[in-house]
């Protein structure tokens, strides 16, 4: 017990005597002792390390942001274009040739920016799309994207005339400097394309706007075919297509097609030759047509041709043009009259008869017309040949003429 007594004086006296603290300093937390200092030398450099990770930073970002809003300020703002001008996308041109082209035109003044910042507009499976454009000056690149990602460029218009052949329409075709592409080396069937203007960008293949003008013409000979008179004497659509050719071609006035249209349907009622002067001419020359300064002669209209009417009994073969929609429309859908003979009335237009002595009549006035104009006599006048057996089975012989072979 005494031992145990003294260890514990012994243990007091050592640490000092006891010094009596007030509440609050009893509550006070004891000062944690503080870890071992490292050298001034090792805490030197990691802070100067870490200053400069920092400074870096900051500067990555200032210098990201600065150029963020330089490139996107470039690509909205107006560009260095003075005047408008066209530019072309070619099939196939990707982003990057596209803004480098634009750059070296001189359109934008950056093509990385235009570039880059394009990509992001474009959403998945978006692209600029091949064509020409029109690009007005000062256009930003923001509207140059926007133009070219809507694919609205500069159309072109190549027009087919009713009444032209296929060679007559490839041959237009081959001169029209826009288009592109080589035509299809078998012609199509004669009346098998539509005339029409037809619209297209830079770059469309010639063989594109000829699958353009079948199928219309296709889809328009199906629709008036359709609602054609029950009582036509046409078996098929491709008879229906070959007499709306020659009806294209006897007129270019359009309140006669529909009367051209009935004096061939009562011929082919009545077990007539048709006598149509454009079948001959197709006959004689084929799509190439008949040159300008060639007359039918009396010769021509006893040409021994698969085309020539006056010598075949019913249709041609084949259309000899390709009809336009009114053409169609009119045979379709022909006036009901007895005319059975037309001739030419010297105004452009012809004049109609029902009888052979009508019909001799106004031949008459016909041949006087042309006489008084000084025309060759040996011309066949309006393909009327020199002797037209009647219906009847009588015959007109109209005045001699010298014939030339």
């Amino acid at each position: 017990m005494s031992d145990t007594t003294n260890q514990s004086n012994d243990s007091q006296a050592q640490k000092g005597p006891i010094i009596p603290k007030s509440p609050n300093e009893a509550l006070r937390p004891e000062r944690v002792p503080e870890p071992p200092r490292r050298s001034r030398k090792a805490r030197g450099q990691v802070v100067l390390f870490l200053n400069f990770i920092m400074t870096l930073a900051v500067l990555v970002c200032v210098v990201a942001v600065i150029g963020f809003y330089y490139a996107t300020s470039t690509y909205r703002n107006p560009g260095p274009l003075q005047t408008n001008t066209n530019f072309i996308v070619r099939n196939g041109a990707g982003l990057a040739e596209i803004a480098s082209n634009l750059e070296r035109n001189a359109i934008i003044s950056d093509a990385r920016i235009f570039r880059y910042l394009t990509a992001t507009h474009l959403s998945a499976g978006e692209s600029l799309k091949a064509g020409e454009y029109e690009i007005k000056a000062k256009a930003s690149m923001s509207d140059i994207m926007e133009l070219l990602k809507s694919g609205k460029s500069i159309l072109y218009s190549v027009s087919f005339p009713e009444g032209l052949t296929v060679r007559q329409m490839f041959d237009r075709m081959l001169q029209d400097t826009v288009l592109e592409g080589d035509l299809p080396a078998a012609l199509p069937t004669e009346g098998s394309l539509r005339p029409d203007t037809y619209k297209f960008s830079r770059g469309t293949k010639r063989a594109e706007i000829i699958d353009q003008m079948a199928a219309a013409q296709q889809k328009l000979v199906d629709q008036i075919w359709d609602k054609r008179d029950s009582s036509l004497p046409l078996r098929s659509k491709e008879e229906f297509v070959t007499l709306a050719s020659i009806v294209e071609k006897e007129t270019g006035v359009p309140d006669e097609r529909a009367h051209v249209a009935s004096v061939f349907l009562n011929r082919l009622g009545k077990g007539m030759r048709l006598q149509s002067d454009p079948t001959i001419i197709y006959g004689l020359f084929g799509g190439e047509g008949k040159p300008a300064d060639r007359p039918i002669y009396q010769s021509d209209l006893k040409r021994d041709t698969p085309y020539n009417t006056y010598v075949i009994k019913g249709l041609p073969p084949t259309p000899i043009a390709n009809p336009g929609k009114d053409a169609l429309e009119a045979v379709a859908n022909p006036w009901k009259t007895q005319d059975i003979y037309f001739v030419a009335d010297g105004t452009g237009g012809h004049v109609f008869a029902a009888t052979l002595e009508e019909h001799n009549a106004n031949v008459k006035r016909w041949r006087k017309l042309e006489a008084d104009k000084g025309s060759d006599p040996n011309i066949a006048v309006d393909g009327q040949p020199e002797e037209q057996p009647a219906d009847n089975g009588a015959t007109v012989v109209p005045p001699k003429k010298k014939k030339i072979n």
